[in-house]
């Protein structure tokens, strides 16, 4: 009898644990992963950290909240082309879900880096010529995004309004940067329908700024500076040389109005980085890079900075103030 007790007692235990394992074995889901998103910059200026800026925001607009359902992983190169190389390769080796590129070097080294995991572009000016996709309409890779390209007819007729005598116009880009130089020659193109000849200048970083600046001052009425980001950097280095030839400059961003430019019509950074931040969202949903056509901003916000206004000598009509009051910014 004891026996038969002490066989039961065994067989039940055996029972228990095997409801235990096989309870425990049968697990809640695991809980889906949070998506990764690498950002690479190319380097830290106040128009590029806009950029920055409006792809949290972009991305918290389409239901992605840093720290709660979505990862960032934020790599700033410091303008330098093997920490972008290196940075590139660490977000296709922890396997980030999309990677962002802000300005055309680390949305190049990122290019380079990965075929396969979607990139979005974060204000880069034509990518079809700086060659990252096969066309702006269709991109037909792992590419899309947004594009900064400012509004060239605008600046230009702005120029004219504010500079009514001036006859030669300065262009200053950085030679490698194809975002700038693609903007520089559309100035030159487009120029002569405002009756302005155009000399063109460029620096291979912003070591020669200061030299070539100076060399341009003495030459030109007007400077105007495309999406730069070189130049951007150092936008002071500029304005301190052009501001002792009373030269006004002209640049596309309205961060660099700021920081010592005269006036512009330019895409607000902050706005660009938004539409990249939802670009961002889409691609993480799903959509295909692929077949998602470049994002163009159509319009562009006018800022006029009356401070360097009157230390240039220069007048500025109530017109433009007014509507620069009304769509835009007025610096004081």
């Amino acid at each position: 009898m004891k026996r038969m007790i002490a066989v039961i007692v065994a067989l039940l235990a055996f029972i228990g644990i095997g409801y235990f394992v096989s309870t425990n074995n049968q697990k809640a889901p695991a809980k889906k992963a949070v998506p990764t998103v690498g950002i690479l910059q190319m380097m830290s200026h106040p128009a590029l950290d806009q950029i920055h800026k409006g792809i949290i925001a972009g991305l918290k607009d389409a239901g992605y909240t840093v720290g709660k359902n979505v990862k960032i992983d934020f790599q700033n190169a410091e303008n330098d082309q093997s920490n972008m190389k290196t940075m590139s390769e660490r977000f296709v080796d922890e396997n980030a879900d999309v990677v962002v590129g802000i300005a055309t070097p680390a949305a190049q080294a990122l290019a380079n880096a990965t075929k396969k995991t979607p990139i979005i572009l974060g204000a880069i000016t034509d990518p079809k010529s700086a060659k990252l996709v096969k066309s702006n309409t269709r991109p037909g890779g792992n590419i899309t995004g947004v594009s900064d390209q400012a509004p060239i007819d605008a600046q230009l007729k702005l120029i004219r309004q504010l500079m009514p005598d001036a006859k030669v116009l300065g262009v200053i880009a950085t030679s490698s940067d194809d975002s700038a130089q693609t903007q520089a020659k559309m100035v030159e193109q487009k120029a002569g329908q405002y009756g302005f000849t155009v000399k063109r200048f460029g620096i291979s970083s912003t070591n020669d700024l200061n030299q070539v600046a100076g060399q341009m001052a003495s030459q030109v009425d007007a400077v105007f500076v495309p999406t730069d980001n070189t130049i951007a950097g150092a936008m002071q280095t500029l304005v301190a040389v052009t501001d002792a030839k009373k030269i006004p400059v002209f640049p596309t961003v309205d961060t660099m109005v700021k920081d010592g430019g005269l006036a512009t019509i330019g895409l607000n950074q902050y706005h660009l980085g938004v539409s990249t931040g939802k670009m961002v969202a889409a691609a993480l949903k799903g959509k295909k890079p692929a077949t998602t056509p470049i994002h163009f901003e159509t319009s562009g916000d006018l800022i006029v900075n009356l401070k360097q206004a009157k230390k240039l000598g220069i007048t500025i009509p109530q017109s433009v103030i007014d509507e620069a009051q009304k769509t835009g910014e007025v610096i004081k």
